[in-house]
């Protein structure tokens, strides 16, 4: 698995990523700058958190125009893995490769806190070492995270996490940023572009948490060989 780090200006989870990945084994990987023009040796790429560009005009809204997401479209439909990140997911929204959009948080105020998720779709190369129904605890930190289908039937939206309490219940109280349907991470169809607002990179060791490390393993261990 060779695994490409995205970096923009203003990405600051990409050494976040990089630790992660490395603390459980991962040998080929590496940060790519955000002008690469091929991604042709690299099994997938990871757009990391941050402030790509500053989010001036919108979050992600510069970063979709550089050569990286330029050569995003070919690399996807040759079979390549892409995961989005808080920021990583806003481009991803923005540049149409994942269905919907971002708003800024139901109280529009920058969040960071511990939130718990459930477990929706576990037939993605992400998410098969996880169990339908599990309850995970992941932090998010973000200003745009209130996500809303944008006209896309919502049979139509593939929903993979959903923010919930700690016994699994998705209620309002548990949505941290007025989500539509409590929804915190949606793939494409195949399953094999996913964004998600909450942070799985820091959560990958007995000392921060757990929870990321299936994701994680689950990419190092087959991933890319295609589960969905």
């Amino acid at each position: 698995m060779k695994i490409g780090i995205g970096v923009f200006p203003g990405s600051n989870c990409d050494r976040d990523a990089m630790y992660a990945f490395k603390c459980h084994g991962a040998e080929g990987i590496d940060y790519i700058h955000y002008g690469v023009e091929t991604l042709s040796e690299y099994d997938m790429i990871i757009l990391p958190g941050g402030f790509s560009f500053g989010d001036y005009l919108r979050t992600g809204a510069i970063a979709v125009h550089s050569e990286l997401f330029s050569a995003l479209p070919s690399f996807i439909a040759g079979g390549g893995l892409v995961l989005g990140v808080c920021n990583g997911f806003q481009m991803l929204v923005e540049s149409g490769l994942l269905p919907g959009f971002l708003l800024r948080n139901r109280e529009h105020r920058f969040i960071s806190k511990q939130i718990h998720l459930r477990v929706e779709d576990t037939d993605t190369p992400f998410t098969y070492k996880y169990s339908k129904g599990d309850v995970l605890r992941m932090p998010i930190a973000h200003t745009t995270g209130n996500y809303q289908p944008a006209g896309t039937s919502e049979k139509d939206i593939r929903v993979i996490f959903r923010y919930c309490d700690e016994d699994g219940n998705a209620t309002g109280e548990a949505n941290p940023n007025g989500s539509h349907d409590n929804i915190a991470a949606v793939s494409d169809p195949k399953g094999r572009v996913l964004g998600m607002m909450p942070h799985f990179e820091r959560v990958c060791d007995p000392i921060l948490g757990e929870s990321g490390i299936p994701l994680i393993k689950g990419i190092l261990e087959g991933g890319g060989n295609g589960n969905s």
